[in-house]
């Protein structure tokens, strides 16, 4: 059976102390042996600090996290209030800046950007093998079924 939960949603403020924030909430709503903690909680960080540092959420604007559990892998929206440049991965593996989108092209099972006039939305898909012989991969605050 496939399901697809709502983990939650938390605003953030557009602010450097937000990022260690939203890995605080990703491992809440994973929890400490999701076999996807890592690797989501890495890319969030990435993405989250993206939103605090290039878009116009920064210096107090506001920045959503959104995660979600599709059966095979955990789906992540950072919205933010976007800017006049687009994200992009930098081709210069040597920069001082720009690995974030790099990390997250790698490592994600897929990504992209979503720009309209209310702003911008990264997402990506972090696909995680679920434990064998396990229906369901328990998620804390999550009711399971009866």
């Amino acid at each position: 059976m496939t399901t697809e939960s709502l983990l939650g949603v938390i605003d953030l403020i557009g602010a450097p102390e937000s990022v260690s924030r939203a890995r605080g909430y990703v491992r809440e709503k994973l929890g400490g042996e999701h076999p996807a903690l890592d690797d989501v909680t890495l890319l969030v960080s990435e993405v989250v600090t993206n939103a605090i540092v290039h878009s116009d959420s920064k210096n107090g604007g506001r920045v959503t996290l959104a995660l979600a559990d599709c059966h095979d892998l955990i789906h992540v929206d950072v919205v933010d209030a976007g800017s006049e440049t687009a994200p992009y991965v930098s081709g210069d593996l040597f920069a001082e800046g720009g690995r974030g989108l790099r990390l997250v092209q790698t490592i994600s099972h897929r990504w992209d950007v979503y720009e309209d006039d209310t702003g911008r939305t990264v997402w990506f898909e972090v696909k995680y093998k679920r434990r064998e012989g396990a229906d369901d991969v328990s998620v804390p605050g999550q009711r399971q079924p009866d």
